[in-house]
């Protein structure tokens, strides 16, 4: 627990260090995506909201966070699960849209089946974010997110696999300038 503890602090640090002093615009993003989530050999339904803030570093290039909270159902399978995964993404912009990927960070506590075994499993787990957006009626679009991490670490249930989130759904965009 203290290890974490100063792995926080340290990565609030960079991504501070990182934000661009001017910032010429901001803009946020929220709404809410609808896909499905695997870890292991058994794919899920995925909902649940996410939020986005971006600044602009230049003319089209952006310092963006993203936070998805991805709620999984209860099945037949096994109940109800959570999967929370934060990153930190260089982008590029347009008018009507934005792209952007990075590193990220995911909190879970997830059923998962492997090739043998079923259970629950929970951890922390790096891994990557892409995300797109398209705005087709300002300030409403339609959101694509895709995110792998690697879970299961000392799992007996899923021994170094990885997890898999693809969620689309609408989003709303709010600019200050």
């Amino acid at each position: 627990m203290r290890t974490l503890a100063r792995r926080i602090p340290s990565a609030a640090l960079a991504a501070l260090v990182l934000v661009p002093t001017q910032v010429e615009a901001t803009e946020l993003s929220a709404g809410v995506s609808l896909g499905w989530f695997q870890a292991g050999t058994v794919p899920r339904l995925a909902v649940g909201p996410h939020a986005g803030i971006a600044w602009p570093i230049q003319r089209d290039i952006l310092f963006t966070v993203h936070d998805m909270c991805t709620i999984l159902p209860p099945t037949q399978e096994g109940g109800p699960g959570v999967y929370n995964q934060t990153s930190v993404d260089i982008g590029y912009a347009w008018e009507d849209g934005n792209v952007s990927a990075g590193p990220s960070v995911a909190f879970y506590v997830v059923p998962a089946c492997g090739i043998t075994l079923c259970g629950l499993v929970g951890g922390l787990a790096v891994g990557g974010h892409a995300q797109t957006n398209a705005y087709v009626a300002e300030p409403l679009g339609v959101s694509v997110s895709v995110n792998v991490d690697w879970v299961g670490r000392g799992s007996l249930v899923l021994p170094g696999y990885v997890s898999v989130v693809v969620v689309a759904g609408a989003v709303l965009r709010w600019s200050a300038k």
